[in-house]
């Protein structure tokens, strides 16, 4: 005990807006259900794995930790299965789905020599059992990021909080024993904040919930706000406010103020119920995907290193199916697993390794390739009663996804996503996070040059370069090998619904089959750019544009434009692709100026003199859109428009502005230079960044300072604007750095989707390793019978060597 008090000053109470976690270690994905427990330094309120707790206390020299450790409880095995009386999963009266049950020993550990003293007991300290019972008592940090995530939007004040006017009928709240007013509920209740009326929430679809009383007063009084009870803790801004006029869970700035008014002190108060966000978050999580893809297969359940399953949080299967991938390939599996261990990148991570991607990559690529996770999940039920393969628990990304969504506003809610907008965000979170060594980054496996040749009437040529990390190929339905069984199924189709009746059985339905080799010829086939402005001619004409490949990356990534515009409204195209396993696109290589060719004057083809002071479009906004379908041209004015604003501005922009009769015109721009303030040029000369790097950053970024630093570390080797209209050679700076090889690609990983919406449905990966097909369905892992070749919307290829 002598000890403990000796080191009583590296014991911290933690306030209500601490973050504590105690569900997860930060560098492993151990938990208190683990063999050693977990660590939870009562200093930092940092959780460690009892490998991982002694790297903390070398880099900290904090010694005291609050040891919390799970041992699951052993159930009967001739336990019966009790009868379900309501339709609920895990509830009083539900269906019994056999959780296991688990007993929890929490004890106070002073290191270096793992000294554990017992808990609770009343020799110990004051200060450390204040500090252990609001470490018992708090939400861990990482429900309270899921549940931050999972409300989406940041709340809105009520426009009904500032003025409510509360009646005294000398109501005063109890601190327990609350029952609604018109019924015997005891749970899910709400305190209207005008009357003070106690009252049940809303009828869940499965029965469960409330009565419906509490919406029911408001109807009767118009009464505007209510406050969940139990939801009301020191930390106000957790609790659970509802306004009925605007439909939402709302925040009220004067909570405090409303309650007092009932006599109801919140200082003192723990919370006992879950708010209506964790309420939809737990409903969600338990949603079972496993009948999306491949269902009714018996497949063989696979376990191992590289065979790890990622838990679904809700929603974010689109971030599990793309690491599924992205760790199959040799450039991330080498950076974050072989060439980095966990000991290593932690002490290298800032004080905070939760907050820190590269830590966070490591410690999720040790997850999902060391096998250390992959084993299989313990019974939930009697074997003999169940012919269901046992799956593996898998592994939560919960640090992961908090690290990389931080800096977007949709990655961080827990709504559906498209995978592209994610994969390209994370390959620009990974580059910006390896900016210091460039070397080592492994988006560069991804990178590859594009080259535009614009042949105008005049016969003079201009060429444009950018850079790249996937080829995005339009659809050509018009090249679909079964004609002739569409048309006839068409015609099935039409007949029966001249009889009132519709195409049922899936095995009558016939898509259409369009060739990959179709869609890759649409990159390069040439495409007329009309009102194009020459400035040989000095005046608008015809050109001929026709595109290729100025490098070959280690991975080519092809995406499927299988989402269209109608209108406003994005439809997802019926179709099948025809996928080989092997590849050649050795034809599509770009060669730039050839002998004999004149380019065409230096002013940049397709931009004529006007008002200066316009920015540049930014490339990275520009490719996003044009991936999804949009023409180049008109994506650069969407970029231009906005200031370069983000991808989500640019598009509104752009669906606003598509029937303009100028949409087609060139590019109204500046021939001089761009001014470029010297003392904003002084200023990032002072970041550490070299003149040349500066200007070209301020150039891009319209002068900005936030938006050049931005825009440097997105571009590490400061070379995207040498990507100009009038590059002679295919090897010159904008290709320097890039890998390159031959042309030929075998298939190593799809990414498939389920639904009418990249924004809605499931996302399934299937990734070819050891020699046969892998699907990974979320926490899901088995030998793939029946791969979806032909149903992918991202394809990974892997360059084979000659």
């Amino acid at each position: 005990m002598e000890l403990l008090r000796s080191n009583l000053s590296r014991v911290r109470i933690p306030e209500p807006t601490n973050r504590i976690y105690k569900q997860e270690c930060c560098i492993s994905f151990d938990s208190p259900k683990s063999e050693g427990g977990l660590f939870i330094d009562m200093n930092t309120f940092l959780a460690f794995s009892k490998e991982c707790v002694i790297w903390n206390y070398e880099k900290t020299r904090n010694p005291v930790y609050l040891h919390i450790k799970q041992t699951k409880k052993s159930i009967p095995e001739d336990r019966p299965l009790k009868k379900p009386t309501r339709l609920a999963i895990g509830l009083d009266g539900g269906f019994d789905n056999n959780e296991p049950e688990y007993e929890e020993t929490v004890s106070i550990v002073i290191l270096p020599d793992f000294v554990s003293l017992p808990f609770p007991s009343v020799e110990l300290p004051e200060k450390v059992r204040l500090a252990v019972d609001a470490i018992l008592l708090a939400d861990g940090a990482e429900r309270k990021e899921q549940l931050a995530s999972w409300i989406a939007d940041k709340k809105q004040v009520s426009a009904f909080a500032t003025n409510l006017q509360q009646i005294d009928d000398g109501v005063v709240i109890p601190r327990s024993g609350w029952k609604c007013c018109k019924c015997d509920k005891t749970d899910n209740l709400w305190l209207n904040l005008t009357d003070g009326m106690i009252f049940c929430g809303r009828k869940n679809w499965d029965g469960s919930g409330g009565n419906n009383h509490a919406v029911e007063h408001y109807k009767e009084t118009n009464y505007p706000l209510a406050v969940k009870l139990g939801t009301i803790t020191a930390d106000l801004g957790a609790a659970d406010v509802f306004s009925y006029p605007e439909d939402e869970s709302v925040e009220d700035p004067l909570l405090a103020k409303h309650l007092a008014f009932f006599g109801i002190d919140f200082s003192s108060l723990q919370k006992t119920e879950l708010t209506t966000a964790e309420r939809e978050l737990d409903q969600n999580t338990n949603f079972d995907w496993n009948r999306i893809q491949e269902s009714g297969q018996e497949m063989e359940p696979l376990y191992g290193p590289g065979y790890t399953g990622l838990v679904n949080l809700g929603n974010s299967c689109y971030l599990a199916s793309i690491m599924q991938v992205v760790f199959s390939t040799q450039s991330f599996c080498s950076r974050y697993y072989k060439n980095q261990n966990l000991k290593l990148a932690f002490e290298t991570a800032p004080a905070d390794p939760t907050l820190d991607l590269n830590m966070q990559l490591t410690k999720l690529g040790h997850g999902l390739l060391s096998g250390k996770y992959s084993i299989p999940a313990e019974e939930k039920a009697d074997i003999a009663r169940s012919t269901t393969p046992i799956k593996q628990e898998g592994i939560p990304p919960r640090m992961f996804k908090a690290v990389i969504a931080a800096s977007h506003p949709e990655f961080s809610t827990m709504r559906q996503q498209d995978v592209l907008e994610f994969f390209l965000h994370f390959l620009d979170q990974v580059e910006r996070a390896n900016a210091v060594k460039p070397e080592l980054d492994p988006v560069k496996s991804f990178k590859f040059g594009i080259e535009e040749r614009l042949l105008c009437s005049s016969e003079k040529v201009a060429y444009n370069k950018r850079i790249d990390y996937i080829l995005s190929l339009n659809i050509p339905l018009h090249e679909a090998t079964n004609k002739e069984q569409l048309e006839a199924f068409l015609k099935l189709k039409a007949e029966k619904s001249l009889e009132g009746k519709e195409v049922r059985s899936g095995d009558e339905i016939v898509r259409p089959r369009v060739p990959l080799e179709a869609c890759l010829a649409t990159f390069s086939a040439p495409e007329e750019v009309q009102d194009f402005y020459s400035t040989a001619l000095n005046a608008k004409t015809t050109a001929l544009k026709t595109a290729g490949l100025t490098s070959f990356p280690d991975y080519l990534v092809l995406h499927m434009r299988k989402f269209i515009m109608e209108g406003w409204v994005p439809k997802k195209l019926d179709v099948y692709i025809d996928v080989p396993d092997v590849i050649d696109i050795s034809h599509m290589r770009s060669n730039g100026l050839q002998a004999g060719e004149e380019l065409l004057p230096e002013e940049v083809a397709g931009v004529r003199n006007v008002e200066p002071g316009k920015p540049s479009p930014n490339e990275d906004i520009v490719s996003q859109l044009a991936a999804m379908g949009f023409n180049y041209l008109h994506c650069q004015k969407a970029a231009i428009n906005t200031a370069n604003a983000g991808v989500e501005e640019a598009m509104t922009w752009l669906l606003s502005h598509m029937e303009d009769p100028d949409i087609n015109d060139p590019i109204e721009h500046t021939s001089d230079q761009p001014f470029v303030d010297e003392s904003k040029v002084d200023t990032l000369v002072s970041f550490g960044f070299s003149k040349e790097v500066a200007r070209k950053a301020l150039k891009a970024s319209g002068g900005n300072i936030e938006n050049a630093t931005e825009w440097i570390f997105s571009h590490p080797d400061g070379s995207d604007l040498d990507m100009d209209a009038t590059s002679s050679s295919p090897s010159c700076a904008a290709d320097a750095g890039l890998p390159d090889g031959g042309g030929r690609y075998k298939l190593k990983g799809i990414v498939s989707h389920i639904g009418t919406s990249t924004h809605c449905g499931h996302y399934v990966a299937h990734v070819h390793k050891d020699g046969r097909w892998v699907i990974f369905n979320d926490d899901k892992v088995g030998a793939s019978i029946d791969p979806p070749k032909d149903m992918g919307y991202l394809y990974f290829f892997e360059r084979l060597n000659s």
